[in-house]
């Protein structure tokens, strides 16, 4: 990193070194980009970089520059989506913590030989009865999605079919049968079906999972996703994207897919009729070019797919992670750098109407800002957040509707509860208490207590 910093981010002295090709160095001007922006044109990669640092050519971010550039945000966030602010009632199912993949931004993971051979270990393992039963328990209070992730477990298939050609396979091909430890997750067909019912919506099975569900064989992520959709997966969650950049990949998580092999998989999940979502995991080790050729790819997808319909902007949670302990980092993202990373996300990517807002990142205050800098999603009630809990956030597991209500009216703003491709939306009436989903398959408006 030149000079110990980034342009338009303090970067402490640390014990790594990194050196990058990609620096967040332009010939453009921040006036000019700016200029470009407030006239609706597309932006470039230079465009992008000058207001997402401010332009600045020493550490940190100009406050002036910084609202210049969160203002036209915010107008262009009216002008698409208005002044309504959605949310979801969804679940949180996170199959299992049992990864080897050791990604050094993560502490949600077992490693298999810890998990295996404890007697209470740390982790857990769902079979696919039990995730139905928390999903059935989580209908009755009013859900319309589960959010489906987990951990790369070794005996983790994706179907019956590919399960036998796994055991029969080399033991370069990391596979272990369901009997070496004390719950067997099935397969991700068992899984995605167990929970399929009811007319709920099955938002899962990232690019990795997709990954994991095809080693062993000549597969097409097309033809994983297509095995999915007929067991019940109704849409794709654009994460294990971090930074598509390679030479970010490259240290944080060189044992996951490559970044374009996350775009195949994503167009595939296309290909096979699921929609999608995007995300970028920020303030890590990564610099304002990564952020912003990540805008780009994410921007390139969606031309090509149309199947994206809403970006997350994820702030790393460092508290707890490798990254952190190994010294590569001692903060995450400052706020003045969460507020670009949202505005410049609304003006980069001009062909995706929703940028989410995260409550869990961020709490309560600081995300409510975010809805200020070009955000108008809020997530979802979630129910059980496990993730970045984990990794040291300290920002809650769920959400009541009475939450998003008080939350979102307090800035002068509409709640609307939506489904998951938002294509149904049920604008709530502050005076009209109580709060509850009406949108789910058992949902009657009660309140989720």
């Amino acid at each position: 990193m030149a000079d110990g910093f980034r342009l338009g981010v303090t970067v402490p002295e640390l014990d790594v070194d990194i050196e990058y090709d990609h620096v967040p160095i332009t010939d453009q001007s921040f006036e000019n980009a700016l200029e470009r922006a407030k006239n609706k044109e597309r932006l470039s990669v230079a465009d992008g970089i000058e207001l997402i640092t401010t332009g600045t050519e020493k550490p940190g971010i100009d406050p002036e520059r910084k609202a210049q550039v969160i203002d036209i945000a915010n107008q262009r966030r009216a002008e698409i989506v208005g002044d309504e602010v959605t949310f979801v009632a969804n679940l949180n199912n996170n199959i299992t913590t049992v990864c080897d993949a050791g990604c050094l931004f993560c502490n949600f993971s077992t490693p298999s030989c810890e998990y295996r051979n404890a007697d209470n270990p740390a982790g857990y393992t769902r079979t696919p009865a039990e995730s139905r039963e928390l999903v059935d328990t989580a209908l009755d209070r009013g859900i319309s999605e589960v959010t489906v992730a987990s951990g790369l477990h070794p005996s983790l298939a994706l179907d019956g079919e590919h399960k036998e050609i796994l055991r029969n396979t080399d033991e370069l091909v990391r596979y272990e049968p369901p009997k070496s430890y004390p719950d067997d997750p099935g397969t991700y067909t068992e899984q995605i079906d167990a929970i399929s019912f009811d007319g709920l919506h099955v938002h899962g099975i990232t690019p990795e999972e997709a990954t994991h569900a095809s080693r062993g064989t000549d597969w097409e992520y097309v033809d994983v996703y297509r095995r999915l959709a007929d067991a019940g997966l109704d849409s794709v969650p654009g994460t294990a994207a971090e930074i598509l950049v390679d030479e970010v990949r490259d240290v944080i998580c060189s044992n996951k897919v490559s970044a374009d092999d996350w775009m195949h998989a994503m167009e595939a999940a296309a290909t096979a009729g699921l929609e999608t979502t995007a995300t970028i995991l920020y303030g890590h080790i990564e610099n304002a070019a990564h952020r912003v050729l990540h805008l780009q790819k994410i921007r390139r997808l969606q031309e090509r797919t149309g199947s994206i319909r809403e970006f997350i902007p994820l702030s790393f949670v460092h508290h707890n992670t490798p990254l952190y302990e190994q010294g590569y980092l001692s903060e995450g993202a400052t706020p003045a750098e969460d507020e670009l990373m949202v505005a410049v996300s609304r003006l980069f990517l001009d062909n995706i109407d929703h940028i989410q807002a995260s409550w869990v990142k961020h709490g309560d205050g600081r995300s409510l800002n975010l809805l200020t800098c070009g955000a108008d999603d809020y997530m979802g009630t979630l129910l059980s957040e496990e993730i970045t809990k984990r990794a040291g956030g300290d920002h809650g597991e769920y959400r009541t509707f009475k939450d998003y209500v008080d939350m979102i009216t307090s800035i002068g703003r509409i709640p609307v509860e939506r489904s998951t491709d938002y294509r149904t939306r049920r604008r709530i009436d502050p005076d009209d208490p109580p709060f509850g989903p009406t949108i789910g398959p058992r949902a009657d408006g009660s309140p989720i207590l």
